[in-house]
Order: structure tokens, then sequence, then C-alpha cells
């Protein structure tokens, strides 16, 4: 990196949700951003609005995931925000779901991880957006549930292996934040806000390389003045309407 060059952070899901909220605050910290995801109009759009660039691939292809990372010199900063919400009670689960799920959630971690540290210096950071089903695994959604809890598993071992590189990684473990990918959920609750991941994964950012910090697990607070309204997702407010 030549002097007074900006970092660069790549942020994958980067096209909504929590990783183009994840992406502005970088963006707003004076990071070289790069946002990839799959869907390219949605992806350039998101891009152009923030001031990021941008490069469509899916996370879980080493191919792609390759093209991403000839787009940077070097990568201070991973956020690997990508993943799916999908998937039923197991007697209903298909196969090929669960493979969705497994690849969009875990195994992108993987190859996005393997790619970003063949250009990740010391004092480089990773960190994963994982889910609070990784603690409190949910009825009718055990593929999502695994995956999440493979990710922290991931996480906790990739730390004992890159540490010695000066490489720190991070797990944020968010409870359900009010984006769209809660849509298809099907009771009410409270909810963080994606600025509430932001701010964490900007805290992470500001430590110094020598403090590890394994996780953040945050929820909304259920009760009390500091409580959020209750959120009822569409589909929820779908199913209350149907016992009326």
């Amino acid at each position: 990196m030549s002097p007074g060059a900006p970092k660069t952070a790549i942020v994958t899901g980067g096209s909504g949700g929590i990783g183009l909220a994840v992406a502005e605050g970088l963006v707003g910290r004076g990071y070289d951003v790069v946002v990839t995801a799959r869907t390219e109009g949605r992806l350039r759009a998101a891009a152009q609005r923030i001031g990021a660039r941008y490069v469509v691939a899916d996370a879980a292809d080493e191919q792609q995931m390759a093209t991403v990372m000839e787009a940077v010199d070097e990568v201070h900063l991973l956020v690997h925000s990508a993943g799916i919400l999908k998937g039923t009670f197991l007697r209903k689960l298909s196969l090929d779901d669960l493979d969705q799920v497994l690849s969009a959630n875990l195994r992108s971690a993987f190859v996005t991880t393997q790619a970003a540290l063949t250009k990740m210096p010391v004092g480089g950071r990773l960190i994963y957006i994982g889910s609070s089903a990784s603690k409190e695994p949910m009825k009718g959604r055990t593929a999502y549930s695994a995956s999440k809890a493979g990710l922290d598993a991931f996480a906790y071992a990739l730390r004992r292996e890159v540490s010695r590189d000066g490489i720190n990684v991070n797990v944020v473990i968010p409870a359900p934040v009010e984006t769209e990918i809660l849509e298809e959920v099907t009771f009410e609750m409270v909810a963080l806000q994606a600025s509430d991941v932001v701010d964490a994964v900007l805290f992470l950012d500001g430590l110094h390389p020598r403090v590890v910090v394994p996780e953040i697990f945050m929820y909304a607070n259920p009760e009390g003045p500091l409580a959020p309204p209750p959120l009822l997702p569409p589909a929820a407010k779908a199913k209350a309407d149907q016992k009326k």
C-alpha cells in the first residue's frame, strides 16, 4: 500500500441489508470499499449510492472470489455478510434447500476467507456476520441454525490458525435485524437495526490489532423504555390474518 492510500475493505452480501449498511459505514470511515453480491443491477446501484466499487460474485464460488481479489492489492478488512435465511421443518426440508443454505452460509465463508488471506497483511481483520440462531437454534430452521453454528466454529478455529500471522478474527452475532431477510419469518419479534450491527463492526475495526474480541453477541432490549416496538414481518401478518 502506497503512503497515504486508503485501506481496502471487501464486504460480501453488499447489495442490501446488513452488508450494504456496513459497506456505507466503512466508506464513511475512509476505506476503499469493494462490495460483492450475485445480482449485478442491484449491486451496481448500491455501490454507486454509497461511493464503493463493486465486483459481481457468488461468495461460495472460488473462481468468482478469485476475480474479486484481482481488483485489489491488499485486503485490510473482510466483512463476510453474505448468507440466506431459508428452509423449513426437517420433515419438509428438501436436500436442495439444505445444500443451498450450507453453501450460502458456510461454504461461502471458507471460499471467501481462502481468497482474502492471499492478500491480507499483518494487522488485517476478518469479521463474520453470524446469527443468534447459532446460540439459540430456531425451530423450523434446522439447516439455517446448523449453518450459523458452523460459522461460529469455523471462525474460532480460524482465529487459532491466523493469529500467528497478525490477523484478527471476529464474529458479530446479532439477534433478528430489521432487514428484508425477515420478510418470511412468521412470528412477531423485537429487532435490532442494521445501524446497530454497523456500530459493532466499526467498534471492532477501531480496536488495536493486539486486542482479541472473539465475538459480539447482541440483541434488542425486549422490555422497558428502551425496547423497540414489536416488528410484525409480512409473513407473520399474513399468518395472523388467516386466523381471523
